[in-house]
């Protein structure tokens, strides 16, 4: 059987935790999977991984090969792009994770076109509200909303994601707009659970400031928190990537919009860069394309009639949402 392949399959189980995880990854059956490990092991004459029902764990045999084999995987990948045999078409499937808002506002619709122009591809986009195990879950790629990222997982900065405080027209007829950050403190806020649910953070000039807020409503999902707010509900951080459209049609209006709560970053997460599938590249590439630079596409063209959001430096936050 081909040895480089065999090779890619053993990365691909010490990577993902089981055989029946890098077979989905490579595209093939579980049992092909398998014989390819079994003849990489005869090939080299020692047993490469304990084999349970619960886990896969690598052998001192394993552990030595496994770093032998990433290094030919990665010579291999050099010889084949400067050959220029990276025209062959992506093709398998890709389990992709993002939180439910992303997905629905941005991330689907661009899946979508990134199928239109790979016919051999498939994918499974995952939405979730809370950060996923890449390995237990079988995830090859996740769209994080976060400053703050895991040090064992390879990360792609694609772009910022700058949030807004926003409320309904009806609501700022009722009760007006703050003007300061402490009179938003009197203010009924409608909240995240996991970024807003007792405090915002706000900066204009280099001066930052945390506010408390108060509400009577606040929800683990960003388009629960959307919807509440359009309703009249209160005053909202939402991310402008969901609803520059609301407030370009009027639907919302900005509260306050010299003070600009802390931007995150959208990054692309993944397990390893020593042994990456073609389409697993080929997306992540995309994704750079489509969102690359500091200025998000959905702020580009900023918000018609209204005060543009000021930008600021990016500093360290706990996550909007993410798998």
């Amino acid at each position: 059987m081909d040895r480089f392949t065999a090779m890619r399959v053993f990365v691909a189980v010490t990577e993902r935790g089981s055989v029946t995880a890098a077979a989905e990854a490579l595209d093939m059956s579980r049992a092909m999977a398998s014989r390819y490990l079994e003849s990489l092991e005869r090939w080299l004459g020692a047993r490469l991984l304990h084999r349970t029902t619960r886990r896969i764990a690598l052998t001192d045999a394993g552990h030595e090969a496994l770093s032998r084999c990433r290094q030919m995987l990665d010579l291999a990948d050099e010889v084949q792009t400067a050959a220029g045999v990276r025209s062959v078409e992506p093709r398998g499937r890709l389990r992709i994770a993002t939180s439910q808002s992303f997905a629905q506002a941005w991330l689907a619709e661009a899946v979508a076109e990134f199928l239109a122009g790979h016919p051999q591809a498939q994918v499974e986009l995952l939405v979730l509200e809370r950060a996923v195990n890449l390995v237990e879950e079988r995830v090859d790629l996740a769209v994080r909303i976060t400053n703050q990222l895991d040090a064992s997982l390879v990360a792609r900065r694609l772009c910022s994601c700058r949030s807004v405080l926003c409320a309904s027209p009806g609501y700022v007829e009722r009760n007006g707009v703050p003007q300061t950050p402490e009179e938003l403190a009197g203010h009924t806020c409608v909240a995240h659970a996991y970024v807003s649910r007792s405090e915002i953070r706000l900066c204009r000039e280099g001066r930052s400031v945390t506010v408390p807020v108060r509400g009577r409503l606040s929800s683990n999902e960003t388009g629960v928190v959307r919807v509440a707010t359009l309703a009249g509900a209160g005053i909202a951080m939402l991310p402008t990537y969901f609803v520059a459209d609301d407030l370009r049609r009027g639907r919302l209006v900005p509260v306050m919009p010299t003070w600009e709560p802390e931007p995150l970053a959208i990054h692309a997460v993944y397990l390893s860069r020593h042994y990456q599938p073609l389409l697993l590249r080929a997306m992540i590439d995309f994704l750079v394309e489509r969102l690359g630079g500091d200025v998000a596409p959905w702020d580009r063209d900023g918000f018609q009639g209204r005060t543009p959001i000021p930008r600021w430096h990016t500093t360290n936050q706990g996550p909007l949402s993410g798998p």
